[in-house]
């Protein structure tokens, strides 16, 4: 077997930019002519993609495995923990849910059973490719959850990386929690610490570097790079990024409102259409009014039921009704599609010890709830029906479903989308539903938007609605994609000392 040579970004917290980093390398070393590939051992997040295989795992890989040039693949993240309550996750293994448990149970009692999984997935990527790229979790200095960590120390000392430690200088901070995080590691994981980086540096480099030399001092470990805040337009691991995100623009002709749920979902869903020119995206936040936006999009959900208690316990049921009555579209994908329905069944209390749930009612169909997930990689065309629909029809689409239970439509309730289930035989299948004004409607396809005809064509059918001329395609998805990871990969490439890194890695 030819050799490996990795390296792994781990760092002092969540949110320090662990994900976009291991992204920007990915992108580097691709570019530089190696097969590359990520690796992160376990993931905790509701963004997730399903393989071509059917197989899930997290988005944040998927991203990283694109940057690196290749198809994605559930070696890259072998244990997938999506959250379904404060203290309980759906465990994925493998890209299967093997089912769902508390935070106790899995960290105490079952977090080793998984290890073998990781070893395995591990071991397969080490025959295919000659760089891998670790992520670790959170930060390696959880003192109350080193003794079972598979994420962070142990998958270093397993691949044998060298740790760049990061940290995010915006929010302050950053000096005490490397220091800090150093002091707290166990002699032999300090020993895998080989370089610093800080991310997200705003102003003078000149002026920053007393604390880095100190950081060099006091921690003997040297500082590679100070990476400068940017936004490329990089898919966020798990969280909507509102620093990102300006206020409503002046000369945005159409505003889209996208409910915020509390267990939201695949919100990268939306990226498309947050980057077109002529569109306001507004994450609407717990607290706030729906207002009057010319579209409302209810999302994906890892916790149907718990949300559309929370959409009626805040009162945003009664608000959507009545924008329901004023003729302003409103969609639900996935779960916000079950939750646009009359009726939700849960036979097997999967979410509910409630056998049946009450919906919005706006939509005429019945959801029942099973144990097995659908998972697959879908292509098609849309149907069209009335008025909102009628100019997207036989537009392609393309994506993946990720749910569980399904979706039946009462008489009269036209599907939405008529698709093909890759790797099984390409089985066809009418998805969603429409209702007979053709101004709700929902679907279970994510990755809706990220065909640009289809994109434009909705956002036109939005446009005449208002009386605004509708716009040529502004821009392609993928090709907008690939110039932000090679942006990426030259802004960390100025601001990193790849040779040093690369020195590291043995290459």
């Amino acid at each position: 077997m030819h050799s490996v040579h990795t390296i792994m970004i781990q760092g002092t917290g969540s949110h320090v930019g662990k994900s976009v980093l291991v992204t920007a390398l990915c992108r580097i070393f691709w570019q530089d002519g190696y097969a590359v590939v990520p690796f992160k051992s376990q993931n905790m997040a509701l963004n997730s993609f399903i393989t071509i295989n059917g197989g899930e795992m997290g988005r944040a890989q998927v991203v990283q495995a694109q940057a690196a040039g290749i198809e994605p693949d559930i070696d890259m993240n072998p244990v997938l923990l999506k959250p379904s309550a404060d203290n309980a996750s759906q465990v994925v293994v493998h890209g299967k849910p093997i089912g769902t448990m508390s935070a106790r149970r899995y960290h105490n009692d079952y977090v080793q059973t998984v290890w073998p999984a990781i070893l395995q997935s591990f071991e397969r990527l080490k025959g295919k490719y000659e760089i891998i790229v670790l992520e670790g979790a959170g930060s390696p200095a959880e003192v109350n959850l080193q003794k079972n960590d598979i994420v962070n120390m142990r998958a270093a000392h397993l691949a044998g990386a060298p740790v760049l430690l990061v940290a995010d200088i915006d929010k302050g901070g950053a000096l005490a929690s490397i220091v800090g995080t150093l002091e707290l590691l166990k002699p032999a994981d300090r020993k895998m610490v080989a370089g610093i980086i800080i991310n997200k540096f705003r102003g003078d480099r000149d002026l920053l570097q007393p604390a880095l030399d100190f950081l060099e001092e006091r921690t003997s470990v040297p500082v590679l790079g100070v990476i400068p805040f940017f936004n490329f337009g990089i898919a966020e691991e798990d969280t909507v990024n509102y620093e990102l995100r300006p206020g409503i623009s002046k000369t945005s002709d159409l505003e889209i409102g996208v409910l915020y749920l509390p267990h939201i979902s695949n919100f990268t869903d939306f990226d498309p259409l947050e980057a077109e020119p002529d569109v306001y995206l507004r994450y609407i936040k717990p607290g706030d009014k729906l207002g009057r936006p010319d579209c409302i999009i209810i999302p994906g959900s890892k916790n149907t039921v718990g949300d559309l208690e929370w959409i009626r316990k805040i009162g945003w049921d009664k608000e959507i009704l009545n924008i329901a009555e004023l003729g302003i579209p409103i969609i639900g994908i996935c779960g916000g599609f079950q939750v646009l329905g009359r009726t939700i069944m849960d036979p097997h209390s999967i979410e509910t010890s409630s056998k049946e749930v009450t919906g919005l009612g706006l939509l005429n169909i019945t959801t029942v709830f099973d144990h097995e997930k659908t998972t697959w990689q879908v292509a098609g065309r849309a149907l069209g029906y009335g008025c909102l629909m009628d100019g997207l029809v036989s537009r392609e689409v393309a994506g993946y479903e990720i749910h569980m239970g399904q979706s039946y439509r009462a008489t009269g309730v036209e599907p939405a989308f008529q698709l093909f289930r890759k790797n099984d035989s390409h089985e066809m299948v009418l998805d969603g539903a429409v209702n007979q004004s053709g101004l709700i409607w929902g679907t279970y396809l994510h990755g809706l938007f990220d065909a640009d005809q289809y994109r434009r064509d909705f956002l036109n059918q939005l446009r005449k609605r208002k009386g605004l001329t509708p716009l040529e395609p502004q821009y392609g998805f993928l090709e907008r994609r690939e110039v932000a990871y090679d942006n990426l990969a030259e802004l960390v490439r100025e601001n990193l000392d790849m040779k040093h890194v690369y020195q590291l890695m043995g290459l």
